[in-house]
């Protein structure tokens, strides 16, 4: 069976201050796929019925831009892939990287904050939805000489962390398509209380399993999938 673990990842050209670069988190989405896409799958998904897929906070486009490369390999698989980002740095960025890796148009971008600007022609529509939020408490600290403040929105995540993940939550089912099973991915710290983030997701109708981690540092970077309950 034909899968995509020797496919080479985008490559980022174009970078801009205040932009997230790839880093272990990103990788850690973009290994997961390659492992768990092939001809006839996308991680269980049968790949014909992946029609849409979304990139949120998309930042330097990496993800989008694997997602889209996908295509080169595996016929099967014609998903339309969006991204989106609230900074317009970020989305100027992206697109730069598009050209750089020859894909010129075939992404759709989208500024905005969320979902606040998204088309209603958009709703009830993707099938597989990739975001990877900004997971740290907002507070100042230092530990292990690594030194954060309150005002990265890379980042800062909110008073417990996972307070943008819970407000894109809020507003996803509206833009997930409802008539076949779909997949939310996301990563998050064990900086954050997630027994508390677990217990939110499920008051809001999800599933959540844990698919990958990595110990960076002072946390374990996990990456996530949510499914319907």
């Amino acid at each position: 069976m034909k899968n995509i673990n020797f496919f080479p990842d985008p490559i980022i050209h174009s970078t801009f201050k205040g932009v997230y670069p790839p880093s272990d988190d990103t990788y850690l989405i973009i290994d997961y796929f390659k492992k768990n896409v092939n001809e006839n799958f996308f991680d269980g998904l049968p790949i014909n019925n992946v029609k849409k897929i979304l990139d949120m906070g998309t930042g330097t486009g990496i993800i989008a831009l694997f997602l889209q490369g996908i295509k080169k390999y595996i016929s099967k698989f014609t998903s339309k892939i969006y991204a989106s980002d609230i900074s317009d740095v970020a989305i100027r960025c992206a697109t730069l990287n598009e050209r750089k890796n020859n894909y010129k148009d075939n992404i759709t971008f989208i500024k905005s904050d969320l979902f606040r600007k998204f088309p209603s022609t958009l709703q009830h529509s993707f099938d597989i939805i990739v975001f990877n939020p900004p997971y740290l408490a907002s507070i100042s600290y230092k530990e292990n000489n690594l030194i954060r403040n309150g005002n990265d929105s890379n980042w800062d995540g909110g008073e417990r962390g996972f307070e943008v993940l819970l407000e894109f939550i809020t507003k996803v089912k509206d833009f997930l398509n409802s008539e076949q099973k779909y997949y939310i991915y996301y990563i998050s710290s064990s900086s954050t209380d997630l027994s508390q983030l677990n217990d939110e997701l499920e008051i809001r109708g999800f599933q959540n399993r844990i698919l990958n981690k990595r110990h960076i540092f002072f946390e374990d970077i996990i990456l996530n999938r949510l499914e319907e309950l």
